[in-house]
């Protein structure tokens, strides 16, 4: 759901020339700047690598729900894939930036007592120890999707066609605490121009990339 989000932002920027998705279906998504490559095997990329240089930033927006899933599994997918990608855009592309969606309440400890938030922590505290020109650890609360954009979890999507008629209540009354898939896109895009203080991102500082472009 934050894949397309970010995707449309993506395209819809005039500064942004070339965009490259890696995925296990297609986006269904036509525009001139986009290239689509469909991979099924998420834990190996050497078969396209040649589809994975010569770009600025890499939007890391692939997951899966912690529910029903037991810790092995989740950390196999959540790490996994996430860090397989990573080492090798890092190896592809050295000047690149890296930007990983965790969540709000991610554990950057690793020790805590939620399953996923500790999953979470240890794949952002992995990332940023490799030796990109920047690492960002993006953690939204509640995603507001908008123009379109649509969960695949069909548990996610009852609980979004449930909240949409007070979703813009919610945004007033709590704003450190829900971001539209668009605000999220154009943060990433802005931090991937002109950099960021921190490298772990709260909905507080997510809000403050967009009030400054």
């Amino acid at each position: 759901m934050v894949g397309q989000g970010v995707l449309r932002e993506c395209l819809l920027d005039s500064g942004v020339t070339r965009v490259q998705v890696i995925g296990r279906t297609p986006t269904g998504v036509h525009h001139p700047k986009l290239r689509e490559t469909v991979h099924s095997d998420l834990w190996h990329y050497s078969a396209i690598e040649g589809d994975l240089s010569g770009f600025d930033a890499c939007f890391f927006l692939l997951g899966v729900s912690s529910a029903g899933i037991k810790e092995e599994a989740y950390e196999h997918i959540t790490y996994g894939i996430t860090m397989a990608a990573a080492e090798t855009l890092c190896r592809l592309n050295p000047n690149m930036k890296f930007f990983y969606v965790s969540g709000a309440g991610t554990d950057s400890t690793e020790r805590g007592r939620s399953m996923w938030a500790r999953v979470k922590g240890k794949t952002e505290n992995a990332l940023l120890r490799l030796p990109f020109s920047a690492a960002y650890m993006f953690r939204p609360g509640f995603i507001q999707p908008l123009h379109g954009a649509r969960s695949k979890t069909p548990a996610y999507r009852v609980i979004y066609t449930a909240a949409k008629p007070v979703m813009t209540l919610l945004r007033r009354s709590f704003p450190n605490h829900v971001l539209t898939t668009e605000e999220i896109g154009r943060a990433m895009l802005a931090v991937a121009r002109y950099g960021y203080a921190k490298r772990v991102l709260e909905v507080r500082d997510i809000r403050a990339v967009l009030k400054l472009n």
